[in-house]
């Protein structure tokens, strides 16, 4: 009894050690599957029809947005990194390549856009007069739809961004995870 539980033991051990090794096996050729997957090279489909959504409910609420950024490819972002650190300008992102939802489409910037169709970055403005700030009210609507929105974080006001991270991180990003594999 004592031979056979032992036997018992040692097969249970093989067979356990077999499967972790075919696991492992399995998990490293994921992983380095998903470090070779590329960049995408533009917005996500389900970030680009929110997009689409908000200017029309902006729209309607008497709210006139401009999409002033959407996909941006790393090269892109080092630039805009760069901006008031190496070159000209002020300060407008701490993200470098790589570390921005724009980078992976899954980020869009807006502004206000005038009558005479003048752009503005004015975040009191109330041109709809109803006694709310538009861009509050376009906020909501994001927020609304889905996005995150860059005003609400706490250490960097990031006014006109909104996100759609679908539960990833930017370091799950840059392992190469994609909203696909989230949402399946």
């Amino acid at each position: 009894m004592k031979h056979a539980k032992t036997a018992f033991s040692v097969l249970f051990l093989l067979v356990l050690g077999g499967f972790l090794f075919v696991w492992i096996q399995r998990e490293m050729e994921f992983r380095e599957e998903l470090e070779q997957r590329p960049l995408p090279s533009g917005l996500h489909p389900i970030v680009e029809e929110k997009t689409d959504e908000l200017v029309r409910q902006a729209e309607a609420a008497g709210i006139n947005i401009l999409i002033t950024d959407g996909f941006r490819s790393v090269e892109e972002q080092n630039g805009l990194h760069a901006q008031g650190r190496g070159s000209q300008g002020s300060i407008v992102t701490h993200a470098r390549g790589g570390e921005s939802y724009h980078n992976y489409g899954l980020a869009i910037d807006f502004a206000l856009r005038l009558k005479n169709g003048e752009v503005v970055w004015d975040t009191e403005r109330d041109g709809n007069g109803n006694g709310k700030r538009d861009w509050f009210e376009v906020a909501a609507i994001a927020k609304e739809l889905g996005f995150t929105w860059g005003g609400d974080w706490r250490h960097f006001k990031d006014y006109p961004h909104l996100q759609m991270s679908f539960g990833l991180s930017i370091s799950e990003l840059q392992q190469g995870y994609r909203p696909e594999d989230v949402m399946d």
